[in-house]
This record gives C-alpha cells, structure tokens and sequence, in this order.
C-alpha cells in the first residue's frame, strides 16, 4: 500500500513514546493527527506538521488507524471509549493499536469492545525506549486478526524494526510484555544496585562501567541506564512510577496464578521506595539516587 492512499493515523498521547512514533509517521509522509493532555507537546507535534486534535475524538476524525500510546488500561480505556474518546470518531472498520502496558484480560475486553463498534483491535505492546521510537526502530509484541495486521501494515513498517505476530487472541501481547518488563524492572534494579556499590566500595564508577559492559555481568540495561547515572541526568525517559506500575502488574498475575515472583517483589519494593523519595516521575535509574541516599554516598551531579 503506497502512503499516499494510506488511511489518515492518529497517535494519542505524545510523551516520550508517541512522539517519536508519530514524529516518525510524519517522517514516512503519513498524514498524522495527535492529541496529549500536555499543550506543549501538541505544540511541538504542530510545529513539525502535524495535526493537532483538542480531545481523542477529534484527532482521531476519519482516522484509519488510531495508536494509543498512553500509561496503562485507565488511560487506554478513557481516551478510546470515554466520553470523547477515538473509537467512534474512527472511520468504518479501521484499526486501533493498543501500545500501553496492561493486563491480558484488560486487552481482551478492550478488544471486544472495539469489535462492538465494528473496529479492529491489534494489542501492541512496544519495547525499545525514546531514542528507537524516534528513529522508527521500535519492538513491538502484537497480536490480532490478519485483517488488522493488514490493514496496519504500512504503519507498523514505519514504526517498528521488529513486528512479532504472536497469535490471534488479543492477551497475547500484553503478556510478552508483561515478561520483558519482569525482566527489565529486575535488570534496572541490579544495574542501580551494582553501581551503587561500586561507589560504596570507592571504585571509579565510570571505569566499573567501562569493565562491566565488556564482561559477562552486563545487561542490555546496564549498558543503557548507567551512563544516566554517570551524567547526573535524571530526564525521565522511562519514569519510576513506570517500573511501579507495571511490576505491580506482573506481581498480581503470579499471585493469580499461584506463582511466586519473589525477584520481582524485591525489585518493585525498590521502586516504590524511589517514588515514595518524591522521584516516581524521574528517570527509572533514580534508584541508584535512593540507594546512594539511603548509604550517604554522592552520585555524580549533572554538569559537574
């Protein structure tokens, strides 16, 4: 399908997530619409040549295709079914692209409801942070009917490296996400936690990062949160209250399921203790900022 007869895209919610999948839209020449709830990211997606919607319903006009990138099932269920929510403003048999991080049985209801009103439902969980959204290099954990892959193709080619089609049933993604944020909260943690550590133990911490990302310790979140840690920047490219929620959402499914998660509890016990610090909205590697408060120790300070 060439882009020029593409079907109008609308993002909603333009953090630091969906502004990079929709700056990448507009990159690829897809006519995009988006709204948020902060004004200045709607200004900035204008300002690139975007079409800017005052609520969901209105950006969402026409739309064949609406991405919800929002925080969790909350958010998703208002700014798609709520009062001016996307899902009836969206053309006849369109396509919506769930990407926040929820439950299986929230995406399952959200995807016969969408099905009531005659639309598709692909629940499309994302991994790969701001800096890949941006560049169009997303990973993207999906699963839906054929004729909502197909008609979504041409959007997920554009935002995505990597589209897993993993199953029919909606639940399906939001569960392999579910296990890739397991594993990222713990790894975030231990990272917090090692170079910490390293500090307590008064070890040159840019040199253990040196060492470490060359040896068998590393970990893709290593390797990525602690030069924030390095830099005394805190900007929140992936929040605190992030890791809270979507821990505590991992840790509800094992107790469901009669599982023991006892990793995970630890992990996000340290990420409420950060937020309970007043840092939920900061850069998930401020539990090292805990950690080090908690020891005494002084981590580096942006700009010194």
């Amino acid at each position: 399908m060439e882009k020029t007869t593409s079907p109008k895209v609308c993002v909603i919610g333009l953090g630091s997530m969906g502004f990079g999948v929709a700056a990448s839209l507009l990159r690829d020449g897809f006519a995009t619409a988006g709204c948020d709830v902060n004004a200045r990211s709607v200004e900035r997606f204008a300002a690139l040549g975007g079409l800017a919607g005052t609520d969901p319903a209105s950006a969402a006009q026409g739309a064949g295709v609406v991405i919800c990138v929002v925080v969790n099932a909350q958010q998703t269920d208002t700014v798609l079914f709520g009062a001016a929510g996307a899902a009836k403003a969206m053309a006849p048999g369109g396509t919506i692209l769930s990407c926040a991080t929820m439950s299986p049985d929230a995406a399952r209801d959200f995807a016969a409801r969408a099905a009531q009103l005659g639309l598709h439902y692909i629940d499309a969980p994302v991994s790969g942070g701001s800096a890949r959204a941006a560049s169009g290099d997303l990973t993207i954990m999906a699963s839906g009917r054929p004729a909502a892959f197909a008609q979504a193709r041409p959007v997920l080619d554009c935002i995505a490296a990597k589209v897993y089609e993993l199953d029919e049933k909606p639940g399906i993604g939001a569960s392999f996400k579910i296990v890739n944020q397991l594993l990222a909260g713990v790894h975030i943690a231990a990272a917090c936690e090692a170079i910490t550590f390293a500090k307590a133990m008064d070890l040159d911490i840019a040199k253990v990062y040196e060492v470490i990302t060359a040896s068998a310790g590393n970990s893709w979140m290593f390797e990525n949160r602690v030069p924030h840690i390095l830099e005394g920047d805190y900007t929140p490219h992936s929040a605190v209250d992030i890791f809270t929620k979507d821990l505590g959402i991992v840790s509800d499914i094992g107790r469901s399921l009669k599982f023991p998660t006892p990793i995970t509890a630890m992990a996000l016990q340290l990420f409420v203790m950060t937020a309970a610090a007043g840092m939920g909205r900061d850069d998930d590697a401020s539990v090292a900022r805990m950690l080090a408060g908690l020891a005494g120790l002084d981590l580096p300070k942006a700009g010194a």
